[in-house]
């Protein structure tokens, strides 16, 4: 699984596109921080406190509960993906068609984006944790039903459970779901998840699990299909939209589903407002742009500084027919970075990979190709208290310190001593700093790393030149990529562009069949068992897992159980920023840089309210937006 969304100056792409629609119910929907379990209420479950919704709400505060319904939304390729040829978000092999996981199919209960520590009820109506907090019951809603119009019972819950924990589903599941230990059947539609041991994450992740119908795949003659062969076999699930038709190198188009059961549930009031979502499929950015230029499709988020700075101008902006804005949001910003492979024998020590960190000049990237739109990463959990940078320079102390040397002690050799001292700023070349004294101790790091210059290149005690492969799937990184290589070439290294289609690209990360890439580790409130699979030793060896830094330490799998585990906010934020400082010690990626904005461009006979703290642009437009009735539409003139 590859959760990396890789973002300006490239889009918002999923470097796995199939599994970043159908790992957003497993991470939660919208960013739910996990931990103590202390609070819950039968219509929502809470960690922290109260849910900020009482039983009887209407509707979230930010939806529009009176919004218009009906029209069509008409969108552009989410991410890279040019084609697709599946339904099925959640097999390994293939790529999904876009929307599927988002517009199809439901979990037991969902996020609200305007607090980080709730669920809310919706195949659902009841959700009970268990005093030992050994497991969780669900009692689902007696009107839930499949697009088949068959009801959800509790032994659906069980199979789609059980499907994603098998071999036919992506492997992502097993190591997200590792800490549950079964789904029972209670009754009809009672069903209850039993958990290995206590883990504050386990109700979110098991309240937000996809729910399908085991006759998904059943054909005409009564064959079932394998799971993980399941192309073009329309899901039967219960979201609010049903396929009504596509054409798998141009299109996909969904239509409101006219007997969708929640349509009156309180989570869903304001929500898929359209009657119609259609996304087309783009060969390339430029075409894409210059198609929403034309008025081919309603919105685009725009990732890349240059082109949000440049290009989104022309008689369709000035005579008010579309709008470009700049949305804020309170996401943590995760880790964006060039991403170096362990395994492979020239990122093994830690003093090459941080001099390769110190050949980047993101100064001034920053102000030649960003428009200095942009501030630079510092943390796997940038923008967040999560992370050891939540104040400059940050050192650890008192029980971070104690847990800190207990793991040193435990695991030697593991913790680099500068984790015990401050916190570091990212690499600069901002006065007093230089690009040319930030090269000259990287090529001390990387002499006493064993390499030193001669015969024209760097090259090892056995004559080896440093020359790898940087493997890319977008053209968009190139100007960026020229601007590091030229600072490496001064080091003596050679670094090889390859850039190759989606489909091969995901191959090889699948395989981790590759020397330095460029990944994003997704933005979370609420890290938990999917680190496991980020950075577990486990996952290191694991096809399709998102260890792609090949982090072995047990040290790091100490501190990931420690934050699965955590009851209080104090012992998540110890164990998070623990695990900052040791990752980011030990130079595993090049930090790249964020934006604390969504960019957004859009024809303004759309509507929307203001947006909620935590969101993902593209969900909320799909989720929230509506068009607006020909009486609020001022027409622009006519040229």
């Amino acid at each position: 699984m590859n959760t990396a969304i890789l973002k300006d100056p490239l889009e918002d792409s999923l470097k796995n596109p199939l599994m970043g629609l159908a790992i957003r119910f497993v991470l939660i929907p919208y960013c739910l921080v996990c931990l103590s379990i202390n609070a819950w209420a039968g219509h929502a479950f809470s960690q922290y406190g109260n849910p900020k919704y009482p039983k009887d709400f209407t509707h979230f505060d930010y939806v529009n509960p009176q919004a218009p319904q009906g029209g069509t939304l008409t969108l552009a390729n989410p991410d890279r993906r040019t084609s697709y040829d599946k339904f099925n978000p959640f097999s390994l092999r293939g790529v999904s068609a876009p929307g599927i996981a988002g517009l199809m199919f439901e979990s037991l209960a969902i996020g609200s984006a305007d607090e980080t520590s709730s669920i809310y009820g919706l195949i659902a109506q009841d959700m009970t944790l268990s005093e030992d907090r050994l497991s969780m019951t669900f009692v689902l809603r007696p009107e839930a039903k499949f697009s088949d119009n068959t009801p959800i019972l509790a032994s659906d819950v069980k199979y789609s459970f059980d499907t994603l924990m098998s071999k036919l589903a992506h492997p992502q599941y097993r190591m997200v779901f590792a800490d549950i230990k079964q789904a029972v059947v209670v009754g009809e539609r009672t069903v209850r998840f039993d958990f290995k041991e206590r883990n504050g994450e386990a109700p979110l992740l098991v309240g937000t699990l996809p729910i399908f119908s085991a006759r998904w795949g059943i054909k005409n003659d009564g064959q079932k299909v394998a799971f993980d062969q399941i192309a073009f076999e329309k899901p039967i699930a219960s979201g609010p939209y049903l396929i009504e038709s596509y054409q798998t190198g141009r299109n996909i188009i969904f239509k409101k589903n006219p007997n969708y059961w929640g349509k009156h549930l309180n989570v869903r009031a304001g929500n898929f407002n359209f009657d119609r979502i259609v996304y087309k499929l783009f060969s390339d950015d430029t075409v894409r742009l210059e198609a929403f230029k034309a008025g081919e499709f309603d919105a685009i988020v725009e990732y890349r500084a240059k082109l949000w700075a440049k290009s989104y101008q022309g008689s369709k902006f000035s005579n008010g027919t579309l709008a470009k804005h700049e949305f804020t949001h309170r996401n943590g910003a995760g880790m964006q970075a060039f991403a170096m492979n362990t395994r492979k024998d020239f990122f093994k020590d830690p003093r090459v990979r941080q001099a390769m960190g110190l050949a980047l000049d993101y100064e001034w990237m920053n102000r030649q190709i960003f428009y200095n739109q942009y501030k630079r990463l510092d943390s796997y959990f940038s923008n967040s208290l999560l992370g050891a940078s939540f104040e400059p320079n940050s050192i650890p102390e008192g029980e971070e310190y104690k847990l800190l040397k207990s793991l040193d002690q435990q695991y030697p050799g593991e913790i680099p001593e500068a984790v015990f001292g401050p916190m570091p700023s990212p690499v600069s070349t901002s006065e007093p700093n230089s690009l040319r004294k930030n090269l000259l101790k990287a090529r001390d790091l990387l002499e006493q790393a064993g390499w030193t210059y001669r015969d024209g290149a760097l090259r090892n005690s056995s004559g080896q030149a440093f020359e790898f492969e940087m493997l890319e799937d977008s053209p968009f990184l190139l100007r960026i990529l020229s601007a590091y290589i030229r600072n490496l070439e001064k080091l003596g290294i050679k670094a090889n562009v390859r850039t190759t289609d989606n489909a091969l690209y995901k191959k090889r990360l699948d395989e981790h069949d590759f020397d330095m890439t460029t990944v994003r580790y997704q933005d979370t409130q609420s890290p938990g068992n999917e680190l496991w699979d980020r950075f577990g030793r486990l996952a290191a060896d694991e096809k399709a897992s998102d260890n792609h830094l090949g982090v072995r330490l047990r040290s790091v799998d100490a501190l990931i159980s420690r934050i699965t585990k955590a009851e209080k906010r104090e012992d998540l934020y110890l164990a998070t920023r623990a695990l900052d400082r040791i990752l980011i010690h030990s130079y595993y990626v090049v930090p790249h840089w964020y934006s604390p904005t969504h960019r957004v461009a859009y024809k303004t006979v759309l509507g929307f309210s203001q947006p909620p703290a935590y969101y993902r642009a593209e969900d909320w437009i799909i989720g929230n937006w509506w068009r607006k009735p020909a009486s609020e539409i001022n027409l622009p003139a006519k040229e």
